[in-house]
């Protein structure tokens, strides 16, 4: 039974992932149970577990003999790439620049990861408001494994991180954060258009997928006027 409950968490995981960047838009209807299994070679019993598990976090709605409704307008800030949607749907225009995205050898990261190997994709990124003043820098570290080796040469799917690792199977089933308020160093500070020492909320996480393997590792460095943090750990909990 352990690998059933496994299953429907990352079922759930997926599609939760795809209403928040907006594959399902608000309003409309997600493909149905046949298709679900389909889709992903599961039983009924673990589908409608799936879209019960997102219907207990506000993303659809089931109805007799209609489906299930996507119900996730955009307005929670609890998922990091969703920020840029769930700002904008406040009215808060955001743009996004890439800094940096290649394959890189930390050696230290992987130590303290437990990790085999030094080899990472390391994506950073800032969003700025229209004025040009950041509100977050987000410095990514995913393990180079796998179909995601050659990830910086052929690209994201969709420019968006969290699906291309669903894609390839590398889906978080926990995760583990450390929260603190930090002053801006110069570097970051340049990259964000602010004042060096300036007060940031500075967020640390360490995604796990269900076997323990490390899908992610990721800084971020948050506006506190712009970003309150719900964190969820656990099954399927990736803040």
């Amino acid at each position: 039974m352990p690998g059933q409950v496994h299953k429907h968490h990352r079922v759930a995981h997926v599609l939760a992932e795809e209403i928040r960047t907006g594959v399902h838009a608000d309003g409309s209807r997600l493909p149905g149970e046949h298709a679900l299994r389909e889709r992903f070679g599961v039983s009924r019993t673990t589908v409608r577990q799936a879209l019960s598990v997102l219907g207990e976090q506000g993303l659809i709605e089931t109805h007799a003999g209609i489906g299930s409704i996507v119900t996730f307008d955009g307005t929670p800030l609890d998922q990091q790439l969703g920020w840029t949607r769930a700002l904008a749907a406040q009215g808060t225009e955001l743009t996004t620049r890439t800094l940096r995205f290649e394959r890189i050898r930390d050696a230290a990261l992987a130590a303290e990861l437990g990790l085999d190997s030094d080899a990472f994709i390391a994506l950073d990124r800032v969003r700025r408001l229209s004025d040009g003043h950041g509100v977050s820098l987000e410095f990514s570290r995913v393990p180079a494994v796998g179909a995601l080796a050659d990830l910086a040469e052929r690209g994201l799917d969709g420019d968006s991180l969290s699906r291309t690792l669903a894609a390839a199977g590398r889906i978080p089933d926990s995760g583990d954060a450390h929260i603190a308020v930090a002053g801006l160093e110069a570097a970051d500070a340049a990259a964000l258009h602010r004042t060096p020492g300036e007060s940031f909320l500075r967020v640390a996480q360490v995604f796990r997928d269900a076997d323990g393997d490390v899908v992610e590792q990721v800084t971020s460095l948050l506006d506190p006027s712009r970003f309150q943090l719900h964190v969820r750990t656990g099954r399927g909990g990736h803040p």
